[in-house]
């Protein structure tokens, strides 16, 4: 069975960055594509995203705790898998964990081995992952780092900030995306860039749809932020 190991995002959330940095090395070295939020609400924000294919979910974090976390994403329908850390081993958290949505369950402290055999299982569970998004006419290449109009072979490369904004979007089709957290997550909630920076970048993003003729468009929502929809008007024409 073959898999595209590139396109696998995994999300660490865990508040002992010493840790948490060490996870992403082993997995960055597997050629996972990683991220790490330190505190509860920052990684809710960041699995809701709905980015990501496994979440590495500490129990106890500041802000929120993951079991809070994984409840809210499964309410939210997120499918990411998630295995979660825990310095308790009892069955009763381990219960809770699972009855929660929770694919597997690793106690601390426990070996990197064991960990990255977890994260392997967990992603054969997954089968072929396809490393394309798709919307309206676009074709979104999360290895290649391009957009190409499906009817008209047109491509253009997307990379860094356009790149993961536009992943994000294709991720969340028709949802309105608030200016703040989308900030928040493409340059982080410490980032010293100004929120007209995510303007100038959805703008850059506009004109690369443009390229190719896509039949998708981001929309500005008044006071709420925006949003990736399939433009009928164009469809029609």
């Amino acid at each position: 069975m073959i898999f595209v190991v590139i396109c696998m995002r995994i999300l660490i959330i865990e508040d002992e960055f010493n840790l948490a940095d060490a996870i992403k090395g082993v997995l960055e070295s597997k050629k996972y594509i990683v991220d790490i939020s330190c505190d509860g609400e920052d990684g809710l924000d960041s699995a809701l995203s709905n980015i990501y294919d496994l979440i590495i979910l500490d129990v106890m974090l500041p802000k929120m705790s993951g079991f809070q976390i994984l409840k809210e994403i499964r309410q939210e329908e997120i499918t990411s898998k998630v295995i979660m850390l825990t310095a308790k081993s009892t069955i009763d958290d381990k219960m809770e964990g699972f009855n929660n949505g929770a694919d597997d369950y690793l106690t601390k402290p426990f070996h990197m081995d064991e960990l990255l055999a977890r994260v392997n299982n967990l992603v054969r569970r997954n089968g072929v992952k396809s490393n394309k998004l798709i919307l309206g006419n676009i074709e979104l290449d999360i290895e290649k780092l391009n957009v190409t109009n499906t009817l008209t072979g047109d491509r253009v490369d997307v990379i860094g900030k356009e790149f993961t904004l536009l992943e994000i979007f294709l991720n969340n089709p028709n949802q309105i995306m608030d200016k703040d957290r989308l900030f928040e997550k493409v340059w982080g909630y410490d980032s010293e860039s100004e929120l007209n920076t995510l303007e100038a970048y959805i703008s850059f993003l506009r004109k690369k749809l443009k390229i190719v003729n896509a039949n998708v468009k981001i929309k500005a929502i008044r006071n709420m932020g925006y949003k990736l929809e399939v433009d009928d008007e164009k469809i029609k024409k």
